[in-house]
């Protein structure tokens, strides 16, 4: 800390009315009724009254004449901007979660350490059997590409020029240094010491750029770009711990384990990978063996035996006499479902399997409807119209959710809802890397099937220039063999151009264009009738990259390369090779005159791996990304552009390894002693005008002792009624406020002392910087001190009582704001 100190922010009063310009304009006395209550309301012990003057701004006459001024008021007012805050950061589950007690959490936190020791342990082993390690996110200089973006912790996003020897300061011997330019300048650094400080700010095939290039000589921005980056972080953690926390609570009885079991698996037809395998396992200990409800996500690409693991679950859940759900982002996605579950189950004629379209017509939708309300359908598969109020399960046990992140955002909240009832499966396409997977033991139950089934015939790859006469040859080949082909490029715009060529060639073969921006209706049954072999040739964008899974399509033309990123690449190429066909994916790049440096370095990057192969390493973060997306949600992920991609992983590792480190200890709202000698008093007129202003003082205290949201509450219904409060009242209610964020946040006791603010908390100091950096104003993290159990503000000047209230509630209101990145039992 500095020893100058900043002038703090003083929240002036609002209803300047309020203020008296000079005493005589009003006399103050007390009510005699408040006498009466003074025992038992002690917020309400003195009260005033006007004796000349005007009216309060808040009386019932300027209610009807100011409706505009008071709502320009409440809408700047401190309480208002409060409250906005705690809806926008907290949101809605904190106001309807329920309480956990401290030895409870304690229990919890122990057991989610314990499984992500596990987690680490297994990851510090892959790290020691692999060169180069798997743990840290760190770049290699020497594989860098001159124009690549590149993130040097301390001083920020900077681009990298190239390699080359030079003297340094200290010898005459030349050095290998890394030059990178930035903002206001270049910088050289040795090689030895980059490969400590350097990492990508994004992936070799991207091209995404950073905003702004940091500067040299001002690291403070970066710096704060930085710790916008911890804290997005910090609270996706303990958002995902939270909910792990929660879902431990809830008890439902184990499945029963049943020698049908086994004879059902003994029906699959191929020798499960062993992957497959020990997803088998922990999903039906999750069923048989626990006492929570199963919340476990299964990656895996498509086609490596994801929906196996999925049938034997719904197995287990149907064969106790429980309904179960199967819920698909797109109708193609559920009638595939569908026809699989139907054939699998054909066994058991007492299993009933039903599918609810919006293809169906509406006596066949009602009928439905009705059985899966009385029981009568064991297994329902749909889209998201299963979510909806009309669908009325009878016994719903298993939820199975394939791809989650291409639901909406109501859709979410909807499936969020069901996890703490019943057990959930999610299904994803989208691979995770290990690393990060091992990262989240004991956050989120995941399995991962990484390794391909034996059958599977490995993708012939074709990376050449763009020629019409490859294109024709490589379609007629499939077609000649009675296979299907998808052409895909990057945009719409040229999708008709591709229809007109390929008419020309192939006139008399049924071909279609699918894209996102048709009707989702059109768009439907354009898949459905390639995925039953009716159109023979679909010319589309990546729409098609994740999730279907069409046996006789084995060929891929991928037009435009250049412009495609390398997990997008992956994930297309995954389309085929799905039979045990042999399958061909051609890669067509245009004339490398026409190209960019920038897409002929892709371009080059691309022909590095043309193979496209094993891993993938060089999509493995992009993978990360999208898998990251899968796990914490799509909207979290524009926090990695803050720090890059690569800092942001080793910054995520950091936060879940230390997860416990970040957490405050609410003391009880009675405990909390505000020792500043301030009591309101109220104008008589505003007494009057409230009608019963003793009940309301009650209430507004009882409000203060729930939570925060109580409190919230009470004042929104008490200016909905009244109209917007005297001056006065407002500092009575900030009174309320401080109580309530002191006790949430660990504090004991505020005081003050001359220019001096003291509050005793029995938080830590690690809690406390990491309030500090949430912090928006200046202001007011650079005047709080942490030491001996105390959080401390040293003011340039006394504050009059009232001011110094205010000081207290919007200290107090920015501490609070970072609750949402810690946990809080």
């Amino acid at each position: 800390m500095g020893s100058l100190h900043p002038v703090p922010q003083v929240c002036t009063p609002l209803l300047l009315k309020f203020s008296p310009s000079s005493p005589s304009i009003w006399t103050l006395f007390t009510v005699n009724r408040s006498f009466l209550y003074k025992q038992r309301y002690p917020l309400l012990a003195t009260m005033a009254v006007y004796t000349q003057g005007r009216l309060p701004v808040s009386s019932p006459n300027t209610h009807k004449l100011a409706p505009k001024r008071e709502k320009m008021e409440l809408e700047t007012d401190a309480i208002s901007i409060l409250h906005e805050k705690i809806r926008r950061d907290h949101g809605k589950r904190e106001a309807t979660r329920p309480g956990m007690d401290s030895q409870e959490a304690d229990m919890y936190i122990q057991l989610v350490k314990e499984q992500q020791q596990r987690g680490l342990q297994k990851l510090k082993g892959d790290r020691e059997c692999k060169e180069g390690g798997v743990f840290s996110y760190k770049v290699d200089p020497y594989t860098l590409r001159s124009g690549d973006y590149v993130v040097h912790k301390k001083v920020g996003v900077g681009r990298f020029v190239g390699i080359k020897f030079d003297v340094s300061r200290t010898s005459t011997e030349p050095i290998e240094f890394v030059f990178i330019e930035y903002a206001d300048g270049m910088a050289k650094l040795p090689v030895k010491q980059a490969t400590r400080m350097l990492y990508r700010y994004n992936l070799p095939n991207e091209t995404k750029k950073p905003r702004t290039l940091s500067k040299l000589s001002d690291t403070s921005a970066w710096e704060r770009r930085k710790t916008k980056g911890k804290v997005a972080i910090q609270k996706m953690v303990v958002d995902l711990m939270e909910l792990y926390l929660h879902r431990l609570k809830q008890k439902r009885p184990p499945y029963p384990r049943s020698p049908a079991m086994a004879e059902f698996a003994s029906q699959f037809p191929y020798e499960p990978t062993p992957d497959q395998k020990q997803a088998f396992i922990d999903v039906e200990k999750d069923l048989t063996d626990r006492e929570t409800p199963m919340d476990r996500l299964i990656c895996g690409d498509v086609g490596f035996g994801k929906t196996e693991v999925a049938l034997r679950a719904i197995f287990c859940v149907v064969s106790a006499g429980k309904q179960a759900m199967v819920l698909a982002p797109t109708i193609v996605l559920a009638k595939q479902h569908f026809d699989v579950i139907s054939e699998r189950f054909s066994k058991y004629p007492s299993i009933k399997v039903g599918l609810l379209s919006r293809f169906q017509g509406k006596a066949e939708k009602e009928e439905h409807l009705n059985m899966i309300k009385k029981g009568d359908l064991d297994i329902i598969v749909g889209t998201h119209s299963l979510l909806g109020n009309r669908v009325v399960y009878n016994n719903l046990g298993l939820l199975v959710v394939d791809e989650e992140q291409r639901f909406g955002v109501k859709q979410k909240e909807k499936i969020a809802s069901f996890k703490t009832s019943v057990d959930v499966l999610t299904l994803s396409a989208t691979p995770i890397p290990r690393t990060l997977y091992l990262a989240l033991t004991g956050f989120r139950d995941a399995s991962l099937i990484s390794t391909p089934p034996p059958e599977r015939v490995p993708i012939k790859t074709h990376l050449s220039a763009f020629g019409k006469e490859k294109v024709i040859a490589a379609i007629r080949y499939e077609l000649d063999r009675g296979g299907q082909v998808f052409y895909v490029l990057p945009r719409i715009k040229g999708l008709e151009e591709v229809m007109d060529f390929l008419k020309q060639s192939f006139p008399d073969v049924d071909i279609a264009i699918a894209h996102g921006k048709q009707y989702s209706k059109q768009l439907e049954e354009t898949m459905e009738k390639f995925a039953q072999g009716e159109i023979k040739i679909l010319i589309c964008t990546n729409i098609v990259e994740s999730g279907l899974d069409i046996q006789n399509a084995n060929t891929i033309i991928i037009q435009d390369v250049q412009q495609f990123g390398l997990a997008q690449l992956y994930q297309l190429r995954g389309r085929v090779g799905r039979a045990d066909r042999e399958a061909y994916a051609y890669l067509f790049y245009p004339d490398k005159s026409l190209l960019s440096d920038q897409a002929l370095e892709r371009l080059a990057a691309l022909e590095e791996c043309r193979e496209l192969g094993q891993g993938f390493q060089l999509a493995e973060r992009d993978m990360g990304i999208r898998g990251f997306g899968t796990i914490f949600g799509e909207q979290q992920t524009g926090d990695v552009g803050n720090v890059g991609i690569d800092l942001f992983f080793e910054m995520l590792f950091e936060s879940l390894s230390k997860v416990e480190e970040h957490r405050v200890v609410s003391v009880p709202y009675q405990s909390v002693e505000i020792d500043i000698n301030i009591n309101p008093h109220l104008p008589s007129e505003y007494i009057n005008y409230l009608e019963n202003p003793m009940e309301i003082i009650n209430d507004a205290e009882k409000a203060a002792e729930k939570d925060i949201w109580s409190l919230m509450q009470f004042t929104e219904n008490l200016r909905r009624q009244y109209g917007k409060e005297p001056y006065s009242m407002e500092i009575l209610l900030k009174k309320l406020y401080v109580r309530r964020m002191a006790a949430d946040l660990g504090i004991n006791r505020i005081y003050a002392s001359g220019k001096m603010v003291g509050m005793e908390t029995r938080m830590s100091k690690r809690v406390f910087k990491l309030m500090t950096d949430s912090m928006i104003s200046d202001v007011h993290r650079n005047s709080l001190i942490f030491e001996g159990g105390q959080i401390r503000a040293e003011l340039l000047l006394e504050l009059p009582r009232e001011q110094l209230l205010n000081w207290i509630f919007q200290c107090l209101a920015e501490l609070h704001a970072s609750l949402p990145a810690l946990i809080k039992y």
